[in-house]
């Protein structure tokens, strides 16, 4: 039996400590603020549930997670299973089911045409792309990269999609064949094949309710910022508290602060990210599930309709959604963008969080690899999408908590 101290209580650190507490350790939780849940928390405002950062919901393709994550919910009675629902917005005259690439049917004759002829040219020229706009042209043509995916990914992004490398691409997007989606086009074949296609959802209080159930049965102490991680003689200290490992779920760059580095500092602290703000609202009734808007006349990227996720989600007579900016947007500036989005949507409240997407370049994995490797020398093991800097959903989350566990015990 050893001692872990976990940093973090959002769903990475939520993981990590079941799964060590699973296998007899003592562990306890440091949580900064008074409630669990990280990136997934969620509020109440005027009876409805906001998503304060996306809309987090549970599928997986490793039944390692799945099995996991079900010993501790009760599938039949907790959560709803509901079939992905999304759509692209283009303007107010055309809306295309999501995944576009499988619906070119839907656009007019030229688009439709000019389709055909980028999918020629693809087969003809077999292009090895070298970065992100390469591979969003190669795959799916110059046609629908400037309709959607250019505009769309750059509101996302904010910068040169030449700028974002391949490995970012690893599960992140459904990669179809340029047969798949002339089959696709001609037999109006529905995209089922991407991990969150269909998924869990609770019936009552969202991803909250994840992270406040995962957080029952731990040792957590919340309130409770980390000033220092120490070590003395052959164990650990975390503000004092001695144990024999640390698994650090936080940003990374806040460990330069914590202990005493003598490398890699400055790498740490070029780390790029976005971060998001989430509009809370009031919206038409609609049947999606997210909605992406590529459109130019205003900032946001996409609408998240948790109000369609659970009935328990909205008050009786209303619809909510999350209306999804990348980088801090002022109240004022929500004001004027929201009367050019879809559904017409009515402010509700709005959270900005400052780091949601890390941004990664050719060196950050191995950068990241470096030093988790130089840490674990000395006990100390990171896990979570800003501790290894990697775009993870809660799945994938779950996944790099279990499999570090598996690595150190």
């Amino acid at each position: 039996m050893k001692k872990y101290i976990v940093i973090g209580a959002g769903m990475s650190g939520l993981a990590t400590a079941n799964l060590l507490q699973e296998r007899g350790n003592e562990v306890v939780v440091y949580e900064r603020e008074d409630r669990p849940g990280g990136m997934i928390k969620c509020d109440i405002v005027e009876g409805s549930l906001f998503h304060r950062t996306g809309g987090h919901i549970f599928n997986t393709k490793r039944q390692d997670v799945m099995d996991w994550f079900w010993k501790h919910f009760d599938r039949e009675k907790e959560f709803t299973k509901a079939l992905r629902n999304s759509a692209v917005f283009f303007g107010e005259n055309l809306t295309v089911p999501y995944p576009v690439e499988n619906h070119v049917y839907c656009f007019d004759d030229e688009t439709q045409r000019s389709f055909v002829r980028d999918l020629l040219q693809i087969v003809a020229e077999k292009k090895e792309p070298r970065n992100f706009e390469e591979f969003l042209k190669s795959r799916f043509g110059e046609t629908l990269y400037r309709l959607y995916f250019q505009p769309y990914n750059y509101k996302v992004w904010r910068r040169d999609l030449t700028k974002i490398p391949l490995s970012w691409l690893e599960g992140k997007l459904p990669m179809p064949t340029v047969e798949e989606m002339i089959y696709n086009n001609m037999n109006r074949v529905e995209e089922r094949q991407f991990v969150h296609a269909s998924f869990y959802y609770p019936k009552k209080g969202g991803s909250q309710f994840l992270a406040d159930r995962l957080a029952k049965h731990l040792t957590v102490k919340y309130d409770t910022a980390v000033h220092r991680i120490e070590r003395s003689g052959d164990r650990l200290s975390v503000n004092g508290e001695a144990c024999d490992r640390v698994v650090f779920c936080g940003n990374v760059k806040m460990l330069p602060g914590l202990l005493r580095m003598d490398s890699f500092v400055k790498d740490i602290e070029a780390l790029e990210a976005h971060g998001t703000t989430s509009v809370f609202c009031e919206i038409g009734k609609n049947p999606f599930s997210w909605v992406y808007l590529p459109e130019r006349v205003h900032d946001a990227h996409r609408i998240i309709c948790t109000g369609n996720f659970a009935e328990s989600n909205n008050v009786p007579g209303k619809m909510t959604a999350t209306v999804e900016f990348t980088d801090y947007i002022s109240r004022e500036d929500i004001g004027a963008q929201l009367g050019r989005i879809a559904f017409h949507p009515e402010y509700l409240a709005h959270h900005y969080e400052e780091y949601t997407y890390p941004i990664q370049d050719k060196d950050t994995r191995s950068l990241i690899a470096a030093l988790k490797s130089r840490l674990a020398e000395g006990g100390i093991y990171l896990v979570g999408r800003f501790a290894e800097w990697e775009y993870c959903n809660m799945d994938i989350a779950i996944g790099s908590a279990m499999d570090l566990v598996n690595e150190i015990e």
